[in-house]
């Protein structure tokens, strides 16, 4: 049973592995030599479910570069947070700093916050470790 849905989840991800890379333009010669430079080997189909996850996320971001930059505000955010539990000498893990962030933007799941709420995180976090400092 737990194989079965390993193999749905490893072909829905080779799926979407092969219609990123068409959307993208990718000649077969060239998702070819992306997965052997990358994983040392042949075939997609000899790629793990992490790894294929990993470079369908790498895949997605070229296709929206929007992704990236809400990506790099999602680190920022939760490096503020962080440096602020830090610097209060608060233990800082990655549950406890999305869950802050989570009831400080008013969404319930981290990746759902919007660009714009994420950059108010950032520099209010900012704010209160320089506020904290002095």
């Amino acid at each position: 049973m737990k194989t079965n849905i390993i193999d749905k989840q490893q072909k829905w991800l080779l799926k979407k592995f092969h219609t990123l890379c068409g959307r993208l333009g990718m000649s077969t010669e060239e998702k070819r030599a992306m997965i052997f430079d990358n994983f040392g080997v042949e075939s997609s189909a000899d790629i793990s479910i992490n790894e294929l996850l990993t470079i369908c996320f790498a895949l997605e971001k070229q296709l929206n570069p929007d992704l990236q930059e809400l990506d790099r505000w999602r680190k920022r955010a939760m490096a503020a947070i962080g440096g602020y539990l830090q610097a209060t000498g608060q233990q800082n893990t990655c549950d406890k700093i999305k869950a802050i962030a989570c009831r400080a933007s008013g969404y319930d799941n981290f990746n759902k916050i919007p660009k714009q709420r994420l950059i108010d995180i950032y520099y209010a976090f900012k704010n209160k470790q320089k506020t904290f400092k002095q």
